[in-house]
């Protein structure tokens, strides 16, 4: 068997004196891990930065063996790019433990790559990407099943003044609908709902506690482990640097 996709690294760890073992999410085949000959070497590990997007060549005897990859030039070697921020290069780190920890081996997510390699993109704009950051995390708990829904009320069905969410469902409400119930439920920022409103640091805050409560009691309480620290350790220095506020 063999395949020829586009891949952007979760992550790497080594075998044998110079194999590497790369684990990869692909737009078309989903995340997918392979053997590296001489992956390990100085000069080949910088290719195999996580994050970096590469055109990637998988060949296997079979779709249940470990296949071997095949890798042409880095199309994005993002590590690189931001190495001098440790803000963006934890973001980037959040963005591919969250995929390497969650995801099932060999499901496709087209649309769900699209998201990530447009959010990666954008690490450089400090302005623009944490709001991107937290609708990315809502696109993403959506792909791998918590199907978090804004588009109405579950009380009236009223699909504007969207102001909550159910921790247990997942279903937007309206607060006034249910004021009796507004101290347990999620705050919904409005620019979840509505493209065109500004995400104030405030905004971007309540975004990242609705995203982080099902990513971590949902998501991984029910893989009975802890989500990445990586994601932590962005929210930390995002909020040091007041670009949000919780």
């Amino acid at each position: 068997m063999e395949w020829r996709d586009t891949g952007i690294v979760l992550g790497s760890r080594r075998f044998g004196e110079t194999g590497l073992i790369l684990d990869a999410f692909t737009r078309e085949h989903g995340r997918q891990s392979g053997f590296i000959h001489g992956g390990n070497s100085t000069k080949k590990r910088a290719s195999f930065e996580v994050g970096t997007t590469l055109e990637l060549e998988w060949r296997a005897r079979n779709e249940n063996q470990l296949g071997n990859f095949n890798l042409s030039e880095a199309t994005a070697n993002r590590a690189a790019m931001f190495m001098s921020s440790r803000l963006s290069l934890t973001a980037l780190n959040s963005v591919t433990s969250l995929l390497n920890t969650s995801l099932p081996d060999g499901q496709a997510y087209p649309m769900l790559y699209d998201a990530t390699e447009f959010v990666l993109d954008q690490l450089g704009d400090r302005e623009l990407w944490p709001a991107l950051m937290v609708s990315w995390e809502v696109g993403f708990l959506r792909t791998v099943g918590y199907g978090l829904d804004f588009s109405k009320c579950a009380v009236s069905g009223r699909k504007n003044g969207l102001t909550h969410v159910s921790p247990r469902t997942g279903r937007a409400a309206c607060g006034e609908e249910v004021p009796e119930y507004v101290d347990k439920l999620l705050q919904l920022p409005e620019f979840l709902v509505n493209s065109e409103a500004d995400a104030s640091a405030e905004d971007i805050g309540k975004g990242f506690r609705l995203t982080g409560h099902f990513i971590t009691n949902r998501l991984y309480a029910e893989a009975h482990k802890p989500p990445p620290g990586s994601r932590e350790l962005m929210l930390r220095r995002l909020s040091d640097m007041e670009i949000v506020v919780f």
